[in-house]
């Protein structure tokens, strides 16, 4: 069984100290922050699409699929969905798996948010959620992708979207890979759960990790998600390391590993 969980009722899951996770009480408090719920499923590609960096439509916001070297059309591919941080864009995220992508054999899909961040994180899900499903539906008309190797992924704000997104809809995304998140947006908690892979640097300046990652990290566990959480001394970032360890998450030979 499943249903939405209230803000109360999420900040309730995630303790106390959830004001600094998107949980601050306000007149608001009753509204949803809305259902991030996407229609898109894989269908057998209607055309064809050869490697490299596309842009899927041309009027904002954009969507870019990195069709990796080698594709080819006749086999399935895995995919990886990935959000870009606060002011960042697609073009720039692709820096986090692009080279990986083309390395170890997955289609990479990297939308645009619509604002400076994420619909979610200004207010509730909207046009980037419409956005997310537009481009997944076009990349399964052009690429043949595995059902069972979809998994979403994003850094700052887009890892908070990654992990709100990916929750929602686990019939689709099978992992979750969430680097240095700053919160979890209330959302529809199922039976069904994909694994989630976080990391967080501990000298973090931007979103420190005491009120992030080391709160939600806990709350995922309690609601019954298996997390595989990496901690790092850094800063904001993804050092080289923490990459290779999520990709071999996504691929399916990460080991997982609990910490704190």
């Amino acid at each position: 069984m499943s249903r939405l969980l209230t803000r109360r009722e999420f900040c309730a899951l995630l303790g106390a100290g959830a004001a600094g996770l998107g949980c601050r009480v306000s007149p608001l408090e009753s509204q949803s922050s809305g259902d991030p719920l996407l229609s898109a499923r894989p269908v057998s590609p209607s055309e064809v699409i050869g490697p490299g960096w596309h842009q899927l439509w041309q009027e904002g916001p954009a969507a870019h699929l990195l069709v990796p070297v080698g594709y080819d059309p006749s086999r399935s591919w895995p995919l990886v969905v990935g959000f870009h941080g606060a002011g960042g864009t697609a073009d720039g995220h692709r820096a986090f798996l692009g080279e990986s992508a083309d390395n170890d054999g997955f289609l990479l899909l990297v939308p645009d948010s619509a604002e400076r961040t994420w619909d979610v994180v200004l207010n509730r899900y909207g046009p980037d959620i419409a956005t997310v499903d537009r481009a997944l539906k076009a990349t399964f008309r052009m690429a043949r992708v595995n059902p069972a190797a979809i998994a979403i992924e994003g850094f700052s704000d887009g890892a908070s979207y990654a992990l709100g997104v990916g929750i929602r809809n686990p019939q689709l995304f099978s992992r979750v890979v969430a680097f240095s998140p700053g919160f979890v947006a209330p959302t529809l908690v199922q039976a069904a759960k994909p694994r989630v892979f976080i990391s967080h640097g501990t000298r973090d300046p931007i979103l420190p990790i005491d009120t992030a990652s080391r709160r939600i990290v806990p709350a995922l566990r309690g609601a019954g998600f298996e997390v595989d959480y990496r901690e790092f001394d850094g800063g904001h970032e993804a050092p080289p390391e923490i990459i290779r360890a999520a990709v071999a998450f996504i691929v399916g030979s990460g080991q997982a590993v609990r910490s704190r």
